[in-house]
C-alpha cells in the first residue's frame, strides 16, 4: 500500500513538473508571432507603405504551458502607437499572461534629395527620387510626386537621401512675382502680384496685389501661384 502511495505521489509530481517546465521554443515563437499580428490589425499603412513589425525575445526561463485555444492579446493601458509598443498575450484556460515589447518602423515612398540641395537653389526633376523613409524622421508636410516640387526654391540646406518637406522649400517665396487667381460666383479674375511672406504648396500666405495695393490672404495651388476665393 505504501509503495503504491509514493508511486502515485511520483506520477503526481512528475506530470506538475511537466507542466510549469519551461516554455518551448515552439510556444514562445506563438507567443511572439500572437504579438506581431495584433500589433499589425491595429495600424493603418498608408497607401505603398510597409510596416515592418519585430517582437521582442522573451525569457527562456519563462514558464508557459501550450494554450489549448487561440492566444489573447492586447494593448494595455494607452500607449502610443509609434516606434515601439507593449502588448499582453495571455492564455485564459491555464491563467498566464506575458508582456512582449515590438518594435515598429513603418515605411513609406517619400520625394528626397538626390544630391545636396543648396539653399536659394530651384528644384529640378533630377534633383530628387522617390525613396522608402522611415516614418519617424518624417517632419512637416512631406510629399510623394517630385513633379509638384519642381520651380520651388530651397530654403535651408537638405542632405543627399532626406526627405523635403515644407519647412525646406518654398513654392512662394517672400517678394516673389505671383499669379493670382480669384475665383467666385462662376468667375475666375487672374491678376498680378508680389508675395509678402514664404509658403509651400496649399499654404496661406498674404500677398498684394499689384494693381489696387490690396493685400489679401491667398493659397498657394502651384510654384509661382495663388488663388483667392470671394
Amino acid at each position: 500500500m505504501y509503495q503504491l502511495l509514493r508511486l502515485f505521489i511520483v506520477s503526481l509530481l512528475a506530470s506538475f513538473s511537466v507542466s510549469i517546465a519551461a516554455a518551448t521554443v515552439s510556444q514562445m515563437d506563438a507567443v511572439r508571432e500572437a504579438a506581431e499580428r495584433h500589433v499589425e490589425s491595429i495600424i493603418s499603412v498608408p497607401k505603398n507603405g510597409e510596416l515592418d513589425i519585430t517582437a521582442g525575445n522573451l525569457d527562456s526561463r519563462l514558464r508557459l504551458t501550450d494554450c489549448p485555444l487561440p492566444l489573447d492579446t492586447e494593448v494595455p493601458g494607452r500607449q502610443r502607437m509609434n516606434t515601439s509598443v507593449t502588448v499582453m498575450v495571455s492564455c485564459p484556460q491555464d491563467d498566464w499572461q506575458v508582456y512582449i515589447p515590438v518594435q515598429i518602423r513603418l515605411m513609406i515612398p517619400l520625394v528626397v534629395a538626390k544630391r545636396p540641395l543648396d539653399r536659394g537653389m530651384p528644384l529640378a526633376a533630377s534633383d530628387m527620387t522617390i525613396q522608402m523613409v522611415d516614418s519617424r524622421f518624417q517632419r512637416g508636410q512631406t510629399y510623394t510626386s517630385p513633379a509638384r516640387l519642381i520651380g520651388s526654391k530651397v530654403k535651408r540646406t537638405v542632405g543627399i537621401g532626406q526627405p523635403i518637406s515644407s519647412n525646406d522649400v518654398c513654392a512662394v517665396c517672400r517678394n516673389d512675382d505671383v499669379v493670382i487667381t480669384a475665383r467666385g460666383n462662376g468667375l475666375n479674375i487672374v491678376a498680378k502680384g508680389t508675395a509678402l511672406s514664404d509658403g509651400a504648396l496649399g499654404e496661406q500666405i498674404k500677398v498684394k496685389n499689384d494693381k489696387s495695393n490690396r493685400i489679401v490672404d491667398a493659397t498657394i495651388s502651384a510654384v509661382g501661384e495663388v488663388t483667392v476665393n470671394f
